[in-house]
């Protein structure tokens, strides 16, 4: 799946459990006031409280379970109307089977308003959503901007797949190659030494390598000159006999592509780590807001300058962002010489009273919080980097951005800062190569202890 279409599917996934509740909603008042069956009186609600929230949420998990949310699957990105059928009809069968086990005085007609109701809502709003996406084609705002290297039948053949299958949120800037060719749909932009530079001067987010076997040899190089960009990068094998590891293969429009940089985390995996992230980050912000208001306060009255510092590091995949943190220095600490390089130290002049506070406490983090519901944090995975430091990085190193940085991680809970940092990076592999939603858990639960020890902190 492309980086930038995880979007699409996130917002239809959370849009499906909105639309679901609705759905609920429509069915009882019809079903009450409705000329059709006997008359309901007494409850508020034809569904007590606790069926309500596991009707909410049987739908959602029929979709994901049937592959609705897999665009590999289906001819259009936001699920195809068979698709969403027979999810709807698995999704009816399971929430039927729950109300005989638990609650049979549910009207069964009810349960037939929710059945087609849910059905309409669900189509309706992803055609609403294809006929969106088109129209920000139009207007030049895509979701995902591809350069596609080389020329061709490799080259035409994607470019047919993008044309008919991702075309809504797909824009193809141009091709680049070395012949002299002109293709009337898409420009020539380029050469394929000019790959870097073009990436930068037309915003790609992907570039697709649909050079022929006999040019495949120059993979290596492109791939590499293209290790400081933040982009992914995918081939079109032409019968290829190469092979790349940990790499994935998908198909777009009956086109294998195999992805050379691929994030760690993808699919329903990648789904259930943004919903956890959002649903616990959004309910801590919702209890904390008081105090994070305070420590605010706090900052500004004990010395000058803004409170939330702000600073440049680099996402999932090298994508640079801002990254906030309550200020615990003076408001000239990066113009003042650092104590000890890149490394923390406890003794550094340059903190400020509340700030060593906040450091010990690891308050100075909480800002991060909304760095997360944006999208370019999570809760736990690697710290982001500081964008100088990964000039130095050797090639293995810059594995650790193959998923999204995250407020807490592996390293976090075993010495934080008391390790070396070539240490750290290799406990970031581990969590990268070890990933799962139960190691998530568990490094979110050991945060609470090692917080509350201040180790590592300073």
């Amino acid at each position: 799946m492309f980086a930038r279409l995880r979007r699409l599917i996130f917002f239809l996934a959370v849009s499906d459990v909105i639309l679901t509740q609705l759905v609920l909603v429509a069915a009882d008042v019809v079903r009450r006031n409705g000329q059709l069956g006997l008359p309901i009186e007494g409850a508020d609600t034809i569904l007590p409280p606790t069926l309500w929230i596991v009707a909410s949420l049987i739908y959602p998990a029929a979709l994901l379970t049937l592959g609705v949310y897999n665009a590999q699957r289906s001819r259009t990105l936001t699920g195809g109307g068979v698709d969403v059928l027979r999810a709807v009809i698995v999704g009816t069968l399971v929430f039927a089977g729950t109300l005989y086990f638990t609650d049979r005085q549910v009207s069964r007609l009810f349960v037939g308003y929710v059945f087609v109701f849910e059905i309409v809502a669900l189509i309706v709003w992803r055609m609403a959503t294809l006929l969106t996406l088109r129209l920000f084609r139009r207007q030049g705002r895509s979701m995902l901007r591809v350069l596609v290297v080389g020329r061709g039948e490799l080259a035409d053949a994607i470019l047919t797949a993008f044309g008919e299958q991702l075309h809504p949120a797909v824009h193809v800037v141009g091709l680049a190659d070395d012949g002299a060719e002109t293709d009337p749909r898409y420009p020539r932009l380029g050469s394929i030494d000019d790959v870097p530079a073009l990436v930068r001067a037309h915003a790609v987010d992907e570039v697709v390598l649909a050079l022929p076997l006999e040019e495949q040899t120059r993979i290596p190089a492109i791939e590499a000159a293209l290790l400081t960009e933040p982009v992914r990068v995918r081939l079109v094998p032409d019968y290829t006999r190469l092979v790349f590891v940990q790499s994935s293969v998908e198909t777009v429009g009956g086109v294998p592509l195999i992805g050379l940089r691929e994030p760690r985390i993808q699919g329903a995996a990648w789904l259930a780590k943004r919903l956890l992230d959002v649903w616990v980050t959004a309910a801590v912000v919702a209890l904390i807001w008081p105090l994070l208001a305070l420590i605010a306060a706090a900052i500004k009255f004990d010395s000058p300058g803004p409170a939330i510092f702000k600073q440049r590091r680099l996402g999932e995949n090298g994508r640079p962002f801002w990254m906030l943190k309550f200020r615990t220095m003076v408001a000239d600490a990066e113009q003042r010489a650092p104590v000890n390089g890149h490394e923390k130290r406890a003794d550094d002049p340059r903190v400020t009273r509340i700030g060593r506070w906040l450091r010990r406490t690891s308050l100075d983090e909480l800002p991060q919080l909304f760095n997360i519901l944006k999208g370019e944090m999570s809760l736990v995975g690697p710290r982001p980097e500081v964008l100088k430091l990964t000039h130095e990085y050797e090639p293995w190193q810059r594995q650790r951005l193959a998923v999204p940085p995250g407020l807490t991680g592996w390293w976090q809970v075993n010495g934080r800062s008391d390790l070396p940092l070539h240490l750290n990076t290799h406990m970031d592999l581990y969590y990268i190569q070890n990933y799962s939603l139960w190691l998530d858990l568990v490094i979110l639960w050991k945060t609470v202890g090692v917080v509350l020890r201040r180790q590592g902190a300073y």
